[in-house]
Formats: structure tokens, sequence, C-alpha cells
């Protein structure tokens, strides 16, 4: 019968004890994990320390009689823009499993309610249970990988169709994110793949094949990701291209108009000097209109040749 209580009897880590235990700790100061962890489970001051810190990449490491795992979920807050992931801390004996996070755990927070509505799961033992946390937490990715490719899709619409100054911020922001969520999904791909191979003798058959299915999902995790961050570089190669060429597009412009304006200026520059100049057809009344129409015909003219040379 599956009980929840406030204190681990020593006894039911006897060897001879059929009882399995799941101790929850949900931000362990480090006295608290010395009182249980050290004092209660006897278990190695250096994955202790490990687990009372904040922040660790996933890894797996056998001690003697259990194994230690620090396992990411994953926190992904699209209108807030803020990527995080939560690491959880697991120790797995041959009838006890520890679980150690800051508390934002859904996945633990699932499990533990099915292990109160069912008896049987905590029969199944500590490393089918530790199973169903680690697949319910890459079940939780699904849904937040989904999130992130909506947020790349429209960067990917703002970076293609407009030129708004912060495009390249949310893109550089969406780089970091993917980074993030590399740094994480690939060595817990290959954690998991360590418990699908039977690495260590606590892994049955039976759960080698349920470890194997949680692998494939991180390796179509993995994938992704790195599929995203490819298309993140592609979309800000393009909107920097596409800057680029908007440029062209403004200094072409300016140089037509340049250049249109260079004989103008000089035309002008010549028929207004205080020097004597010879007298245009009309006498000095009629001086303005030829050196009007003299520019009018300039500037046609070059508009002409720049198109007809598709140049504008």
């Amino acid at each position: 019968m599956t009980r929840p209580v406030e204190r681990v009897d020593p006894a039911w880590l006897d060897p001879a004890s059929k009882a399995i235990v799941w101790v929850d700790l949900v931000h362990p100061t480090p006295e608290e994990g010395q009182q249980i962890l050290a004092g209660v489970f006897h278990l190695h001051p250096l994955a202790i320390e490990d687990a009372l810190s904040e922040i660790h990449h996933p890894k797996i490491e056998p001690y003697e009689g259990y194994l230690y795992l620090i396992l990411h979920g994953i926190d992904y807050h699209r209108g807030e823009r803020n990527f995080a992931t939560r690491d959880v801390d697991f120790f797995v004996g041959r009838n006890y499993l520890v679980t150690a996070h800051d508390g934002h755990s859904r996945s633990i927070a699932d499990v533990k309610a099915t292990c109160e509505r069912r008896d049987d799961v905590m029969a199944e033992g500590p490393i089918a249970l530790l199973h169903r946390i680690v697949d319910r937490m890459v079940d939780n990715y699904r849904p937040e990988i989904d999130r992130l490719e909506e947020e790349i899709d429209e960067v990917e619409n703002l970076a293609i169709v407009g030129y708004r100054k912060d495009v390249v911020r949310q893109i550089l922001s969406l780089k970091r994110d993917l980074a993030g969520l590399r740094r994480v999904v690939l060595p817990q791909r290959d954690l998991v793949g360590r418990l699908a191979r039977r690495e260590f003798p606590q892994i049955t058959d039976e759960l080698t094949y349920r470890f194997r299915d949680v692998h494939d999902n991180l390796v179509r995790l993995s994938d992704e990701a790195t599929l995203f961050q490819d298309r993140v570089t592609s979309i800000l190669e393009a909107h920097l291209s596409a800057i680029s060429n908007r440029l062209n597009e403004v200094m072409k412009v300016l140089t037509v108009m340049s250049t249109i304006f260079l004989p103008l200026t000089v035309l002008t520059g010549i028929w207004g000097m205080n020097v004597p100049l010879p007298v245009l057809p009309g006498g000095e009344a009629a001086q303005f209109w030829w050196i009007a129409a003299a520019m009018a015909a300039i500037t046609v003219s070059m508009l002409a040749f720049f198109h007809r040379r598709g140049w504008i």
C-alpha cells in the first residue's frame, strides 16, 4: 500500500525489507541534505555536494549500491521570452529513490499524484519509478518545443517581410535559447542511451525497452534542436541580406540623384559666373528658359540611359 510519511525509518532500507521508499526533497537546504542524504541513506559526499548545487549538466555516475543521475526539465515562457531548464537529481538504490529539485518539476508532481491513486506504481520498484519520471519529463519537452517553433516562425516572418529594429535582438535571443536547449538535450540523450543499453545491473530487460523508447524521443528532440539552430542561423543571414539589399537600393537612388545633379550643377555654375558669356537667342530675358530646357533635356537623357542599362 502506498502512503505518505513524514520521516524515513532506517529499517525500510535494510536488504531484507520489502518496502519501496521514495523521498522527494524540494529545494533542500545543506542541513536537510546532510541529515537525509548522508545520515539516512549514507550517500557519497561528492554526490551530495552536486545534488545541493544550483545547476549541473546531465550526467550519470554509478556508486556502490546506487546510481546518481542529473536530468533536466524544460521551461519555456513564450510571451516572456524566457527559456530555462531545471535540473532534477536522482539517487536510485535497491529499494529506494531520492529526488531533489527546486519545486517546479511538473513531472515529479504528476508521478506523485499517480502514486497516490495507484498502489502498483511504487510496487514496480525504484528503477521503474525513475523511468516514469524521466518519460514524463521528456513528454513535457514536446509542447515547449512546439512553442519555440512558433516563435521561430513569427521571427522568420518579421525578418523577411519587415524591417523592425528589434528583429536581430529576437533572433539572437532564439539562438541563445536553442544553444541552451542543445546543451541539455544532447547529453541527456546520451545518458538515457546508457540506461537503454543496460550498462548497469539495476536495469532489467523490460526496463531497457522502456528506456529505449525515451531515448528515441530524445534523439528526435536533439535532431529538431539542431535543425532549429540551423534555421535560426539562416533567418539571421537572410535578414542581414535583406537589410543589405535595402541599403543598396537606397544607395542606388542616391547615386542616381547625385549623378543627375552633377551636370546640372556644372551648367548652372557656368552660367552663374560673373563674367561675360555668350548671349543665347532671345536675349537675356530668354536665357533662363534656355538653361532650364537644357537641364530638363540632360535629366531626361540620363534617366533614359540609366533605364536602358538596367540601373534603375
